[in-house]
């Protein structure tokens, strides 16, 4: 059986023509001789449709694979790429709190901030999905032409704002669910008591939502990568046909 072009080898010769100048038809008509002239005749040359979904199929993957990575006991607590610590504007609380023996109060904080991401992670990934459906066939061929985390970077400059809006509440509810609200306050409530220190009252929910997002978007990046260049993990005929290897 024939194997399959892949994306990066149909820029390659798109490129060569002057993609940017190519009307629609012009740019299908590339794609269908690039596929030709490599042998792909069985199922026919990708279409637009075809890469634009397979891209779509490709993030919407990530982000399921990766919300329910997230979501699981631990998913950010013993993940060190996406652990989220104690805020770090605020770093000399910890410090000081543990000097003053409270150390154990300060990690029980930090584990339930990272228990709360895991709890808001359950509800990311339907609002990360409507976000990839604004993709246009624009957008793809760019995405296409760029590095193995290529959609997941563009989906990030483009939809981090809209995502950490309505992500933010969900935050909020399971960082009061697991009590971590509770407990910082009561750690920065005892570290304003320290006399002579500057206090502080920083905003923990807008630091947990942004980095809650960022270590879904981390782990939508490792299953992009995967997605690229692993065969196994291409689960349907349309990835295995858009992400197929040469």
């Amino acid at each position: 059986m024939k194997k399959l072009v892949s994306p990066s080898f149909v820029l390659s010769g798109l490129i060569l023509i002057g993609v940017s100048s190519c009307t629609t038809s012009q740019v299908q008509q590339a794609i269908g001789g690039i596929m030709q002239q490599t042998g792909q005749t069985s199922t026919g040359p990708l279409t637009q449709t075809e890469v634009a979904n397979g891209l779509k199929q490709a993030l919407s993957q990530g982000i399921n694979k990766g919300a329910t990575q997230a979501s699981q006991t631990d998913g950010f607590y013993k993940n060190s790429l996406i652990r989220i610590p104690f805020p770090p504007d605020v770093q000399r609380v910890e410090n000081t709190l543990r000097q003053i023996g409270l150390g154990s109060e300060v990690d029980k904080f930090i584990l339930t901030l990272n228990r709360g991401a895991e709890d808001a992670a359950k509800s990311a990934a339907p609002i990360f999905l409507n976000a990839i459906k604004q993709l246009t066939f624009s957008d793809v061929w760019n995405i296409l032409r760029g590095e193995k985390d290529a959609a997941t970077q563009f989906l990030k400059r483009t939809t981090t704002s809209q995502l950490t809006a309505a992500f933010s509440p969900i935050m909020k509810q399971s960082l009061d669910k697991v009590n971590a609200t509770r407990y910082y306050s009561e750690l920065v409530n005892r570290y304003n008591k320290i006399p002579l220190v500057k206090k502080v009252d920083p905003n923990l929910e807008a630091y947990a939502t942004q980095k809650a997002v960022d270590g879904l978007f981390v782990l939508v990046a490792q299953e992009e990568a995967n997605i690229r260049e692993n065969p196994v993990a291409r689960t349907t005929e349309l990835l295995r046909r858009v992400f197929g290897s040469r």
